[in-house]
């Protein structure tokens, strides 16, 4: 694939221009969220698939719905789309209430998993094709095509078919000829999903990069915890049509706001001592060696129950004497797979720190923002 440096597209009077992603991520004072849901409802029969869901996500912001199948996070995208009608609620683009508007006629484009390229098309015909719908002049639709496709670094690939192309090639001409359009707001169903794992994380650099410099809102559907952490400004965990907790990938990681969100977003340890219920994750617990201090740390006994060599580092997994079980991470430094597994039934000691504990909610308890500046509760 060629790496050719991404172009710079002129500026739109109403869009960002490229490169302005840092100054225009907030918006001028008073400036209203770039989607704003009300009370956003869509029943199926008996069924509630997002239940009463507020929401306002910023201009310029690469925003995650996350949660497992089933959640309501692919319907909620639908509706700001205007692919579904809710029930009840209403979905606002820049202040302007949108609700009952067709799609064509909303300031969004979408980016599907299974890419809905036109295999007959070449890639230029393909990235071409919403602004030959607009009626868009020939000279600025090739003068959009190339900064779009060069902006995907695709500038070698407008004569191919997409048969001619890779997973990730095709993936790329999707997102173009999203871009192309310069809507204001930009969704994206788990686009990834359909991708081996190297090129999956390779387009998750890839795609942060691309929304840093189109400056364009991006709202992103997964359930992939790991894509989540690593593009998102700020993620929703969604959970039963709700939205259980609202916060930038890091807060969410380490304050999770309740049972599910701590067992949802990476693996999560939970015990109840003194009838306080609190969760731990499995690196911050350590394995204490005879002889080493345990200063400051909670300490158990227990055994080791189950060990799972992962190149890299190994899971142990401990039964504790006090009652529970906890998932322990530990890097390889210089411990080889014999090793790790050798210490199958071994009696340990482990220790965690009380300020890398957070106490747990029952789950349901509605939604809760978190960021990084508020500790939120322990």
């Amino acid at each position: 694939m060629e790496d050719t440096a991404p172009a710079t597209t002129p500026r739109d009077p109403d869009r960002p221009e490229l490169g302005d992603a840092g100054r225009s991520r907030e918006g001028a004072a008073g400036d209203p969220p770039d989607i704003r849901l009300s009370g956003l409802t869509k029943r199926y029969g008996d069924v509630v698939a997002v239940d009463a869901v507020e929401l306002e996500i910023a201009r310029g912001e690469f925003f995650t719905l996350l949660g497992p199948s089933g959640s309501g996070k692919t319907t909620t995208l639908r509706m700001i789309a205007g692919f579904e009608v809710p029930d009840a609620g209403g979905v606002e683009l820049a202040g302007r209430d949108v609700t009952a508007l067709a799609p064509y006629d909303r300031e969004v484009n979408t980016v599907f998993q299974d890419y809905a390229l036109f295999p007959h098309m070449s890639v230029a015909d393909n990235v071409e094709y919403g602004l030959r719908v607009r009626k868009t002049s020939r000279a600025e639709r090739e003068r959009r095509r190339t900064d779009a496709l060069d902006m995907v670094r695709l500038s070698g690939y407008a004569s191919r078919k997409p048969s001619e192309l890779s997973g990730g090639q095709r993936q790329r001409v999707a997102l173009a000829r999203a871009i192309v359009n310069r809507p204001r707001v930009l969704l994206l169903d788990e686009p990834l999903g359909a991708l081996d794992l190297k090129l999956r994380e390779q387009m998750q650099v890839e795609l942060k990069g691309i929304q840093g410099e189109v400056g364009i809102t991006f709202v992103y559907v997964t359930h992939d915890q790991e894509e989540a952490l690593t593009m998102s400004d700020r993620v929703a965990v969604m959970n039963e049509g709700r939205i259980e907790q609202i916060g930038e990938p890091a807060a969410v990681y380490e304050r999770p706001s309740n049972r599910f969100v701590s067992g949802f977003v990476g693996v999560s340890n939970v015990l109840e001592r003194g009838g306080r219920r609190f969760t731990v994750r499995p690196e911050k617990v350590r394995l204490i060696e005879s002889g080493e201090g345990t200063d400051g740390l909670q300490v158990e006994r227990g055994r080791i129950r189950d060990v799972s060599y992962a190149g890299m580092m190994t899971r142990y997994l401990v039964e504790l004497e006090a009652g529970g079980e906890l998932q322990v991470v530990r890097q390889n430094l210089e411990t080889s797979s014999a090793e790790a597994l050798e210490q199958r039934g071994r009696e340990v000691t482990i220790g965690w720190r009380a300020e890398h504990t957070v106490a747990m909610k029952e789950d349901g308890g509605g939604r809760e923002e978190s960021s990084n500046e508020d500790e939120g509760e322990r």
